[in-house]
């Protein structure tokens, strides 16, 4: 799962706050936003493909490269950001259901 991204932040001696998700057997790496957004750059080659708000004040991204590798990122008000998930195939879709243009 989010093993790929993990791996590389602990490995680059970042403060790494890990926490159980809401996902089974899932746990999240926290950091800077940042420094995260440095790592999905240099190492994975992914970029900003989408962006949300999600809970008052907090942002979730999605970066994803050519490659197909994506990972969802959530900021929070302070500014620490977490990785939330990952994986690969990732697949741009460029319509929202129900949009009618």
């Amino acid at each position: 799962m989010i093993h790929r991204p993990l791996a590389a932040l602990s490995a680059l001696g970042c403060s790494l706050l890990v926490a159980p998700s809401a996902f089974a057997q899932v746990q999240a790496s926290c950091g800077l936003r940042s420094e995260i957004v440095k790592l999905l750059s240099d190492q994975y080659k992914e970029n900003p493909v989408g962006i949300g708000l999600a809970q008052p004040g907090q942002v979730l991204e999605v970066f994803a490269s050519q490659a197909g590798t994506w990972t969802m990122v959530m900021t929070m008000p302070d500014g620490k950001a977490c990785l939330i998930a990952a994986g690969n195939n990732w697949e741009m879709v460029t319509k929202v259901k129900g949009d009618p243009a």
